[in-house]
């Protein structure tokens, strides 16, 4: 027994001492993936905004696989590192941070809310990162850590807003998800009416995920709006639609955050007649829109493609012509090199 004893004793301390050494001479996460540069994409794929966001990430990953089919780059291929921010700004900070110290990713493609681009900019400035942010936004923001491929509301809105107040009408009513980009856009709509002797008759928010929109149509019908101005996220949008039609109200509504994608999912008799704005549509009739769409139908499936969408795959694009530039994907330099990067994309040149 003593014998047993001594020779399970020995070989304890032998396999301690052997995972030691193997702890000591791995190789790093930097080292163990020397032939890849691990890329980071962050967004829902689950909670209210999933819908939106999901197809993101696949344009996300379609552009990845394009660069490797080219043979990647600096002569290495591309890692994606896919996390959750499950529609929850909170989980969308700590994700940033995960895959920036745990995963060793040289930059993130993420987000879609402004709350949840807010909530990561922190943490890219912390930890000297990247971000490219591919989401319509309400400008008043500039970080050299994030790269803003939406468009701003003097690209987006203003010109829409114009449009509306020339073809449909001079009554305003407001609608809107509870945070950042609608209540500054709603902001700045506000200051447009005036300017062009239009009336806002009303605005309401609801939270991300709302489904209840009773209160809300009850006061546009009571006002009487020409247009309906539409900052709704997310697939709250199918229930509002809804209920707008069961309301019978008759407004046209101009959305600026209802995707393609969202979109497909309401009932043609809901959302026939009203707007959208954007900087992308799949329609587009151009060479390099035609070979995108093909792309991107051929690998995920017959699905509209959205504004987000496209400029997510453009951001792949423009951040790995960045690195080819500059010979290197350290986010410290990308930063700078990104500035001077050009491409001929599906919406024209960026």
């Amino acid at each position: 027994m003593e014998m047993r004893n001594h020779i399970v004793l020995f070989f304890l301390t032998t396999t301690m001492i052997s995972l030691f050494f193997v702890f000591l001479f791995s190789p790093s996460p930097a080292q163990a993936d020397a032939d890849v540069i691990r890329v980071g994409i962050l967004h829902s794929q689950s909670g209210t905004m999933a819908p939106s966001e999901q197809p993101v990430i696949n344009a996300t990953l379609l552009a990845i696989e394009q660069i490797n089919a080219a043979g990647g780059v600096l002569g290495k291929k591309l890692q994606p590192v896919v996390a959750d921010g499950k529609s929850d700004e909170d989980i969308f900070a700590n994700a940033a941070d995960h895959l920036i110290t745990e995963d060793h990713v040289d930059v993130i493609f993420g987000c879609w809310t402004s709350a949840s681009r807010k909530a990561v900019k922190p943490v890219v400035e912390a930890l000297d990162s990247l971000l490219f942010y591919p989401v319509q936004y309400e400008g008043m923001e500039q970080s050299e850590h994030i790269v803003y491929l939406g468009a701003t509301p003097s690209q987006q809105i203003i010109p829409a807003i114009s449009w509306a107040i020339q073809h449909l009408g001079k009554r305003f009513y407001l609608i809107g998800s509870d945070y950042v980009f609608p209540r500054v856009a709603n902001w700045l709509i506000n200051k447009q009416l005036k300017i062009m002797r239009a009336e806002q008759v009303g605005e309401s928010y609801v939270r991300l995920g709302a489904t209840d929109f009773a209160t809300v149509i009850a006061d546009i019908k009571r006002q009487h709006p020409d247009v309906i101005i539409n900052t709704i996220n997310g697939d709250s949008n199918k229930a509002f639609f809804h209920t707008l039609k069961t309301a019978g109200i008759s407004a046209k509504t101009l959305s600026f955050s209802l995707d393609a994608t969202l979109v497909q999912s309401i009932p043609v008799e809901e959302i026939s007649g009203h707007y959208a704005a954007w900087s992308y549509f799949q329609s587009l009739p151009n060479p390099q829109n035609k070979a995108f769409v093909e792309a991107y139908h051929k690998r995920f499936g017959e699905q509209s493609i959205s504004d987000p969408m496209e400029a997510a795959w453009v951001g792949v694009h423009l951040w790995a012509n960045a690195v080819r530039h500059a010979n290197t994907s350290d986010p410290n330099v990308i930063r700078s090199t990104v500035l001077h990067q050009s491409l001929v994309a599906p919406e024209g040149i960026v």
